[in-house]
């Protein structure tokens, strides 16, 4: 990595999707606030990561990333952190069996509060206003005062993140994840009435668990099966705050985010030259990339050659979101790219965001069968290329919400206002969340079987 590289050199850079702080000496004090502030996370956890990242480049590992479109102060909850990660211990179980490789639990959680915008300005009731970014920015609220950034709320969310995650590691070592508590709920999914066209799978992990046990294979022989790794990433989008919270790693003397252990740089924000490309060179966090239809290979390239020069497995994952029906006309390309070059990266597929339809309802959607179909087309992309489709990355939630429409306990256009809670974005619930994840661990078993029928 370029040790040339200063934490504060993205400010000479031009920067997109980012608020206007109108009290220059407000933000200041915040920022220098900030950095007085313990890390978030620590770098020994962050270079875990890059070690598990780098597994999945190579097929030994699979990546599941998932969580909340935009964390809100309003609902934060112990029980909203516990339902979230309750479901992705859940799906990581379940492609774990269908993938015969560990998972990689990362969460989009204890940081992901700020989102990019497609207008700058929203207009309701013929009243127009500055876009909602995220409570890290402003408020959510209608009203002028609410939409002016506010940098204070920078250490609201610093103190969130810090909560969320004194308690995800909790969950994580004190016993929560043991593996037979987490299969005992998955079992409960699949014999419901209308799942239970999956009951053949979980009945099969009960088998592969009880065989364990009657190996001796237990959790007081192996502490393993009573713990997991998580991890934590959001979008890089608020520089300011990710600056604060940088620090020098006293392993390496090199710099490392301390707002989370992964870092993604967006659609919207992944310019060459831009700001948010310049900050994420420089940290050793493992940076994701997110891939959408206007990416051309020349730019994907120079991304490529700017965030990993030294071509290290396991340092940045491309997270492709093209939409249902689109995956055929980029990802090929993108693919053949990367090959020709010999970079060594993790596949993703973000099945959420090309998938968004404004239902006759008037609400934002996404179809459970848009996504799945996305998902479906990554693989068969990365199968018919020869290379290795890494891994998901969901919107999602533990809550019992009706945003996302489909699945077997289907939600319907009409029924989409029972319970819409998303500050931005529609996320699957937890029901649609563990479908999924039955689905995806199909494809990556019949991935399997057919690496074992060429052996």
């Amino acid at each position: 990595m370029n040790r040339a590289w200063s934490k504060s050199d993205w400010r000479a850079k031009p920067r997109v999707q980012m608020p206007t702080y109108t009290d220059q000496a407000a933000l200041e004090a915040v920022e220098t606030q900030l950095a007085k502030y313990p890390p978030l996370v620590f770098a020994g956890e962050a270079r875990n990561l890059r070690a598990r990242l780098a597994e999945v480049s190579v097929g030994k590992a699979f990546l599941l990333q998932g969580g909340d479109c935009a964390e809100s102060f309003q609902e934060f909850s112990a029980d909203s952190i516990r339902d979230t990660f309750r479901v992705m211990l859940q799906m990581a179980m379940v492609l774990t069996f269908g993938a015969k490789c560990p998972v990689v639990k990362v969460g989009r959680m204890a940081g992901q509060f700020a989102k990019p915008r497609s207008a700058d300005t929203e207009t309701i009731g013929g009243v127009e206003l500055p876009s909602y970014r995220g409570d890290i920015i402003n408020d959510i609220d209608f009203t002028a005062e609410a939409r002016i950034p506010d940098p204070n709320r920078m250490l609201q969310a610093y103190t969130q993140a810090a909560a969320s995650l004194n308690l995800l590691r909790a969950f994580s070592q004190g016993g929560y994840a043991d593996i037979h508590r987490v299969h005992s709920w998955t079992l409960g999914f699949a014999e419901g009435d209308k799942a239970e066209r999956y009951l053949d799978l979980a009945n099969r992990i009960s088998d592969a668990l009880d065989f364990m046990t009657a190996a001796g294979i237990n959790a007081d022989t192996n502490h393993s099966l009573q713990t997991v790794e998580f991890f934590t990433s959001h979008e890089a989008l608020l520089l300011e705050y990710e600056q604060a919270l940088c620090r020098i790693d006293s392993t390496t003397g090199l710099p490392v985010a301390g707002s989370g252990h992964m870092l993604w740089i967006g659609d919207r924000t992944r310019q060459p030259d831009g700001a948010h490309v310049e900050f994420c060179k420089g940290v050793q966090n493992p940076i994701g990339l997110k891939c959408g239809p206007s990416i051309t290979t020349d730019d994907l390239k120079r991304l490529i050659e700017t965030l990993n020069p030294d071509n290290q497995p396991g340092r940045l994952t491309l997270i492709n979101r093209f939409g249902a029906g689109k995956v055929g006309d980029h990802l090929p390309r993108l693919i053949q790219a990367v090959e020709a070059e010999g970079y060594k990266v993790v596949w993703s597929c973000d099945p959420m965001h090309g998938n968004t339809i404004k239902a006759a309802s008037g609400y934002k959607t996404r179809p459970f069968e848009s996504v799945l179909r996305e998902v479906r087309e990554f693989f068969e992309i990365h199968n018919a290329e020869g290379t290795i489709p890494g891994g998901v990355h969901f919107e999602m939630t533990g809550k019992d919400v009706t945003e996302c429409t489909g699945g077997v306990r289907a939600v319907k256009d009409e029924d989409l206002s029972d319970r819409y809670h998303t500050a931005c974005d529609p996320r699957l619930n937890a029901s649609q969340s563990l479908e999924l994840a039955f689905l995806v661990s199909e494809e990556l078993s019949q991935r399997v079987q057919e690496r074992r029928a060429a052996i």
